[in-house]
């Protein structure tokens, strides 16, 4: 029996592939209307990033311009806030938002968040699950005397899910500190907060998405892997 791409468990990932396509829709509507409006401050974001870092005693903790469009994010192992051109140069409530977002990832990291750390351990094993996981099943699929390979792919495909489960409170909670950051700290006024929440609100959409979609595929696998032993 075909069971991959397109077979009928196919539909359980219509409710993630459309969360996908209307997450991508937010973030970039957000994102691209608050990246014009400027903040009456003026500061840019990577001056947003070494005031939060200082505010948090992190002066060893370097910011760094980056190549690409929305490529923000915090290198535990360097300790660097690597922050898109947008986000660095930029002073608008988006890019503040960003700026703010990855610091509280910076922050995380010197406090110790343990879903931060566990997160980190685990890129090794869900880059393996997420890229070879899925191999290791449809070679188990077509070749059944590897059968093998179509449990030990789930594992390894289950491994990439729960990093992304992981990822949640990690975002979440990078977003409520960045919230906090530029309100107590006069960044933002008290009028400007919305916009920068909407931001962060619809980037955090895309990791439910994500996560969803990996769920749902994960469910997939076992379906079909049933299937298998019950023929």
């Amino acid at each position: 029996m075909f069971y991959y791409p397109w077979d009928p468990t196919f539909v359980l990932l219509i409710p993630a592939i459309l969360l996908s396509i209307y997450a991508q829709f937010k973030v970039s509507s957000a994102y691209s209307r608050y990246a014009q409006v400027h903040s009456r401050s003026g500061l840019t974001g990577a001056q947003v990033a070494r005031t939060l870092l200082g505010a948090n005693g992190l002066y060893d903790v370097a910011v760094e311009p980056v190549g690409g469009r929305l490529s923000d994010h915090y290198d535990p192992r360097t300790r660097v806030v690597r922050l898109s051109q947008d986000v660095y140069y930029g002073n608008s409530l988006a890019a503040l938002a960003v700026a703010a977002h990855e610091t509280g990832h910076a922050v995380q990291d010197a406090q110790g968040y343990v879903p931060l750390a566990l997160r980190s351990s685990f890129v090794p094993v869900a880059n393996f699950g997420s890229s070879l996981g899925p191999i290791l099943i449809i070679v188990g699929l077509f070749l059944p005397a590897f059968n093998f390979l179509l449990q030990l792919g789930i594992w390894a495909f289950a491994l990439a899910v729960l990093f992304q489960i992981i990822t949640l409170p990690v975002e979440f909670n990078a977003s409520r500190r960045a919230m906090s950051f530029l309100e107590h700290n006069g960044l933002l006024a008290a009028d400007e907060l919305h916009g920068a929440r909407s931001v962060l609100s619809a980037a955090a959409l895309t990791y439910v998405a994500a996560a969803l979609a990996a769920v749902l595929q994960l469910a997939r696998f076992l379906i079909i892997a049933q299937g298998r032993r019950d023929e």
